[in-house]
């Protein structure tokens, strides 16, 4: 018997993403996202690539759910697309789109597979975005509402609900870098853009608590352990700011500090958060989902660099200079970051449960002779998933882990350049291979343990 087991209650699964797999853009009544807009726009994505077939997850379904049932998860997140259920975003509902998802749910409930349900997982509505998108307050109240149509429609089946997917991502990535949809270059929207995302969490939370009130609600942010390029008070300074900026920012609020101190001071001259709003940001999570990936390594900067106020982070090449191996992302492997974070959430914010909602690595991953064998990324899962083991040991409250991803996808403004799938897509045929990651997970999976050595 391995001695990193984990208990029988423990949680296993994959994640995945409405536009980064389902295609089917333009059928059954879906409305425009800001993402088909945004891929379509040229210059935005990789060679122009878009979402529009990705890995047609929209017709393929049962396939990719025997897929699950092979691999033996007991669970697996996935995202409604909003705009499959308002088109406009707002008004009137499309019933074919709440069939679809109403489909996926009961066929992996048959298949004994707990559904967790992102509810925006960065696909806002065009016609919301030409009206300000969520910059607008009014945006908040129409994600409420999408809320609670999806709770009525699946809340009899669906325990695990997600608010949002990565605030920090839509916000600063989508409004001030400018490297995601909508494309916007201005710092001032992305601060009101990350205080109204943590609002309609709030107001979703108790929306979808008031209709269902077996639910368990959390949100899924994008967290890392920041590191200062040198001991220098200046580096030091700097890792301090992005700290706030990237984890503290969403952490501090949602856990009823409302938002820190140094952090508000140094994004003041952009836009205040109303403190009248915190109560309801702080609503009680059930678990806190965390998506772990790499630590930031953070230098100090002339200000209005673009990866922050006076700072910036440190480039692939920098972080190869110093002896990280990294992924196919240019992101450094560090496992050690992931239970250091788990340790930190634990010591500072004592949430009643973590989830890691997602965790994993893009490689080059190329067939032969039919087969994935990507040692790679079995090597970064098994370390991960050791650190995770230490965290539970340490006395963290860690529930489950969800692999990113199921199945090679579209990767954003990466387009199908990026391969993070435990399952490789072949973006011609549309064939499914499960890689050899496929089944170290399952072996995991059921024996929820890592072999030893």
């Amino acid at each position: 018997m391995s001695t990193r087991s984990f208990p029988e209650s423990f949680l296993w699964g994959t994640a995945t993403a409405a536009y980064q797999i389902e295609g089917a853009v333009q059928e059954d009544g879906r409305g425009p996202s800001i993402w088909d807009t945004f891929s379509h726009t040229p210059g935005k994505t990789f060679a122009g690539q878009t979402g529009d077939i990705a890995c047609d997850h929209y017709h393929r379904w049962p396939e990719d759910i025997e897929l699950l049932r092979q691999l033996g998860a007991p669970a697996y997140r996935f995202s409604i697309a909003w705009p499959r259920i308002f088109p406009e975003g707002r008004g009137e509902v499309n019933e074919r789109g709440l069939d679809f998802y109403d489909r996926l749910v009961d066929a992996l409930l048959e298949a004994g597979i707990v559904p967790f349900v992102t509810l925006y997982h960065w696909d806002l509505p065009q016609a919301l975005q030409d009206q300000g998108g969520w910059a607008e307050r009014a945006t908040v109240e129409a994600f409420v509402t999408y809320a609670e149509t999806v709770v009525r429609r699946l809340g009899d089946r669906v325990r695990y609900w997600i608010t949002h997917n990565e605030p920090w991502v839509v916000a600063y990535l989508g409004h001030y870098l400018g490297e995601h949809a909508p494309g916007i270059r201005d710092l001032a929207t992305a601060v009101r853009v990350s205080h109204h995302l943590l609002v309609s969490h709030g107001l979703a939370t108790r929306a979808i608590r008031a209709l269902s009130p077996h639910a368990q609600v959390g949100i899924a942010l994008n967290l890392s352990p920041v590191v200062p390029a040198s001991d220098s008070d200046s580096d030091r300074a700097a890792a301090q700011a992005y700290d706030g900026i990237l984890n503290r920012w969403f952490l501090d609020p949602l856990f009823g500090r409302g938002y820190p101190r140094d952090t508000r001071q140094l994004l003041a001259r952009f836009f205040e958060p109303p403190e009248s709003d915190c109560d309801t940001i702080a609503e009680p999570l059930d678990f806190l989902g965390v998506n772990y990936y790499t630590p930031a390594f953070v230098t100090a900067a002339p200000e209005g660099s673009p990866q922050g106020i006076g700072l910036r982070l440190l480039s692939p090449e920098e972080l190869r200079a110093r002896g990280y191996e990294l992924t196919d992302m240019g992101w450094a492997i560090v496992p050690d970051g992931l239970e250091q974070l788990l340790v930190r959430l634990q010591r500072e914010y004592r949430p009643p449960a973590i989830v890691i909602t997602e965790n994993g690595a893009a490689f080059p991953d190329e067939p032969v002779d039919g087969r994935v064998q990507d040692d790679q990324r079995i090597a970064y899962l098994a370390a991960h998933v050791a650190a995770v083991h230490r965290a539970l040991e340490a006395g963290v409250p860690v529930g489950g882990y969800f692999v990113w991803s199921l199945l090679d996808n579209f990767e954003w403004a990466h387009g199908y350049s990026k391969r993070f799938g435990i399952v490789y897509v072949d973006y011609t045929t549309l064939a499914r291979v499960p890689k050899a990651s496929f089944d170290w997970y399952r072996t995991v999976i059921a024996n929820r343990a890592l072999p030893d050595g």
